[in-house]
């Protein structure tokens, strides 16, 4: 009798739980594990630094699915298994315990670890990240005890850390190194108006500054972060962002094709024809952008688990979705839908009430729509995605004037 075809997928997110989701939808039969390091089932991340950590969202509201939802579709999800190798000549993944799960296709969805300081007084307690479940519970339980926080690195992490500290009545100093928060990914246009936001809620922002050492007392714990230039900023919690690194190891070791992430086709399919990844961890060929791109946001491991799901079932699945993000920071609720990054867009166009934080943004680049973002105008998203897929020229005028309805655009 001929074993059951068997699908491992390695990397307990959402991109992980999404798949499962999606072999069970479309039929398959055959045995699916889901491998995570982590001793909780599939969660979403963006409550972390949003509803959950400035706790207006519950701890289950987190899960993907409800807790018995794996065993009710035949899913063996094995917590706290971590996946040491891939032995691709006999298709197994290797677990830490010597375990080995036999594969016919197998799913990467690592994610990504985050880049930490190698500094002096690293080590000191009060210094934190954020990136799983247990990483905000701690944070959210030294939130509570805290009076000033340091906040290292002005990504979203950081601006929506800054963000939950302040709602707590607690005194914020933001240490980045570029001109203003958020410019990497914004530009300079837009990431002005989130620097005054929260300069307008009272956080102090320090930019164009690089931390040099962590001071603490007899007792080991922070007291100060100190400045390349010698000077001082008092806190006694640091919450420090400055990015991931995509968790590469499994396919490195297993001679994937690599390079700031996994490389992948628009079907998610790796340079092993039995292996695709998703997730963090892919760096995706996507046909509508027309070039290959490796994004770190929700909506990327939301549509991405569902499209490996099929290309493992042998369908012509193919990435659609376009890079999706949103944040919501005090009375400032964002999403952007696109793709662009700074000195590769021509133009910022911006329409609405922008002191009044009601507004429409709207990258350009020879004279097409890139990326668009609204902010507080809901309904907007809808129609700059479509702006952004047709690919046509606008005239910047009209994207400017609000009595033209972003329909007609």
């Amino acid at each position: 009798m001929s074993r059951r075809p068997a699908f491992v997928v390695v990397g307990a997110g959402l991109a992980g739980g999404k798949a499962v989701e999606t072999l069970r939808a479309e039929g398959f039969e055959g045995t699916v594990t889901l491998l995570g390091e982590e001793p909780y089932r599939p969660y979403e991340r963006p409550p972390l630094s949003k509803g959950y950590l400035a706790g207006t969202a519950e701890r289950e509201s987190v899960f993907v699915h409800p807790a018995g939802w794996y065993a009710e579709h035949d899913v063996d999800l094995r917590t706290g298994a971590r996946a040491v190798s891939i032995d691709r000549q006999e298709r197994d993944v290797v677990l830490a315990d010597g375990a080995r799960v036999p594969y016919d296709a197998l799913l990467l969805a690592t994610g990504s670890r985050p880049q930490r300081l190698a500094l002096p007084g690293a080590d000191l307690t009060g210094i934190h990240y954020l990136r799983t479940l247990d990483d905000a519970d701690s944070l959210k339980a030294a939130l509570a005890g805290a009076r000033r926080v340091a906040v290292i690195g002005g990504g979203w992490i950081g601006l929506e850390v800054a963000a939950a500290a302040r709602g707590a009545g607690l005194e914020v100093a933001l240490l980045e190194r570029a001109p203003r928060p958020l410019q990497r990914v914004l530009g300079r246009e837009v990431a002005r108006i989130f620097a005054d936001v929260h300069r307008a809620h009272g956080v102090d922002l320090h930019c164009r500054v690089q931390v040099a050492r962590f001071l603490g007392g007899s007792d080991g714990a922070l007291e100060a972060v100190e400045l390349a230039d010698g000077a001082r900023v008092e806190a006694d919690l640091a919450v420090v962002g400055v990015g991931i690194q995509p968790d590469t190891v499994l396919a490195e070791e297993a001679w994937l094709e690599v390079g700031d992430g996994i490389y992948a086709d628009e079907h998610l399919r790796t340079s092993d024809p039995t292996i695709y990844a998703a997730g963090d961890v892919a760096n995706a060929y996507h046909p509508v952008i027309g070039c290959r791109l490796r994004v770190e946001h929700w909506a990327n491991a939301l549509h991405h688990g569902p499209v490996a799901a099929r290309s493992m079932l042998g369908q012509r699945a193919s990435i659609s979705a376009l890079p999706f993000f949103y944040t919501d920071q005090y009375d400032l609720g964002m999403e952007y839908v696109g793709f662009t990054e700074p000195g590769n867009y021509d133009q910022v166009v911006l329409r609405g009430d922008v002191p009044g934080l009601h507004f429409v943004a709207f990258w350009l680049r020879a004279g097409r729509v890139v990326a668009g973002m609204h902010v507080n105008t809901w309904g907007a998203i809808k129609p700059l995605e479509a702006l952004v897929r047709s690919g046509r020229k606008v005239d910047p005028a009209r994207l400017a004037d609000g009595a033209v309805p972003l329909k007609a655009l």
